[in-house]
């Protein structure tokens, strides 16, 4: 009597489906305003179209501004106070912040609760967190994995609901419609998960550089946190400009539905993916399935730049996505085998910056080179970016992983001996 009970092994699966169903709707919740924002725009008086053009980029980056640089202090508190608390923070939060856009009475103020949305945001790379720390570690990769394939469906489905919605309630409604769901999934957090977290009594209080300093100390953590923002780099710079590729490729007058198809195709494949090769992480080492897919996701990217109709770049992008389903689970996966202990948190808080520091980046970027050099020139420099990744990752990331591993095993045996 009196002694506190372990969580019980089973826990750690019933946390994973909640928040998969969870994952599912929130990211289905933050992407339904994403085919009407130009026009939202419209709404609220902007007319002239260079000028909805220049703020739609300029409010669809604030978001990930804010969140790149409230990233770490989460990762901290989740630390201190636990993950749960931080996806409900993020919950209710957003609920509150997403119901007040549709209140918005000018380009300045979305652009206001945009900000404030990025900053208080998160509830994805919580959930990712809280996951990993309740998994055991040698099934971390498959948990992983399956929680991306909840989020990557929810941003498949997110638009399609989104447009579907605009047409009928209007664009101010969706972001009432939008709040309401992500209130109910934070309630479904509040009174489903479990995490068992134990404040420590003696908490040293460090400031940002210092907790950076001694996570980047552990090798070879910088390594993946620059390969998660190549990654994003070179991925998230195509998605803007794909639909004048596709335009480009096809005689249809259907441009949006196709380049819907050929993003949702891409997402169909990594969300069939993710589960598997998170397991196959867990079995044949997460760094080995990050090589594979970085290798093949740039063999396939680089034909993208030549294919002379759309049904080609349909085909390869499908086998894109395959390759995409390895990536971020397996970064994820090792990050949580590295992480200093007590520091969980804040590792994935620094990692989510580089994260939301990329796909910030990646559409300035590309939209640059695209206006330089074409459309095309996009995928040779994806491609070229995903290489750059595949020589990190053999020649850092997998001897410093081997070196740890072996580390862990004599340690192993000088204990038991």
């Amino acid at each position: 009597m009196g002694v506190k009970k372990e969580m019980p092994k089973t826990n750690w699966k019933r946390n994973l489906y909640i928040l998969m169903v969870c994952q599912f709707f929130v990211m289905a919740s933050m992407t339904m305003i994403i085919p009407f924002l130009p026009l939202y725009l419209q709404e609220l008086g902007v007319t002239d179209l260079q000028a909805v053009s220049r703020w739609a980029g300029i409010i669809f980056g604030a978001n990930f501004l804010t969140a790149f640089l409230f990233s770490p202090l989460w990762g901290k508190l989740a630390d201190r106070h636990g993950r749960k608390l931080m996806l409900l923070r993020s919950g209710f939060g957003m609920a509150i912040v997403i119901t007040l856009t549709g209140f918005a009475t000018g380009p300045w103020s979305l652009l206001l609760l945009r900000l404030l949305n990025g900053m208080i945001s998160g509830f994805i790379p919580a959930a990712i967190t809280l996951i990993s720390m309740t998994t055991p570690k040698e099934r971390s990769g498959y948990a992983l994995g399956m929680l991306q394939a909840g989020a990557v469906a929810g941003g498949i489905c997110g638009p399609l609901f989104g447009g579907i919605l605009a047409d009928l309630i209007g664009f101010r409604m969706v972001f009432y419609v939008t709040g309401l769901t992500i209130l109910l999934t934070a309630f479904a957090v509040l009174y489903f998960v479990k995490e068992d977290h134990k404040k420590k009594e003696e908490y040293v209080k460090t400031n940002t550089m210092q907790d950076f300093k001694k996570i980047a100390s552990t090798s070879p953590l910088l390594s993946l946190f620059f390969v998660f923002f190549i990654v994003q780099c070179a991925l998230i710079g195509i998605n803007p400009l794909l639909s004048l590729y596709v335009q480009e490729l096809s005689t249809s007058q259907n441009v949006a539905f196709y380049a819907g198809l050929a993003m949702s195709v891409m997402g169909f494949a990594n969300m069939s993916a993710s589960p598997f090769l998170g397991k196959l992480s867990d079995t044949k080492g997460a760094q080995f399935v990050l090589l594979i897919s970085l290798l093949f996701a740039a063999i396939i990217t680089l034909p993208q730049a030549f294919v002379e109709t759309y049904w080609q770049l349909l085909v390869f992008r499908f086998l894109l996505g395959l390759c995409l389903g390895g990536l971020l689970p397996a970064i994820n996966s090792l990050i949580r085998h590295l992480a200093p202990e007590g520091m969980e948190s804040r590792t994935y808080g620094f990692s989510n910056s580089f994260m939301y520091l990329g796909t910030m980046m990646g559409p300035i970027a590309g939209g640059w080179l695209a206006s330089a050099a074409g459309i095309r020139s996009l995928f040779i420099a994806s491609s070229i970016l995903l290489l750059l990744n595949v020589f990190i990752v053999k020649y850092n990331v997998i001897p410093a992983m081997t070196s740890n591993i072996k580390n862990t095993n004599e340690q192993k045996k000088s204990v038991a001996n």
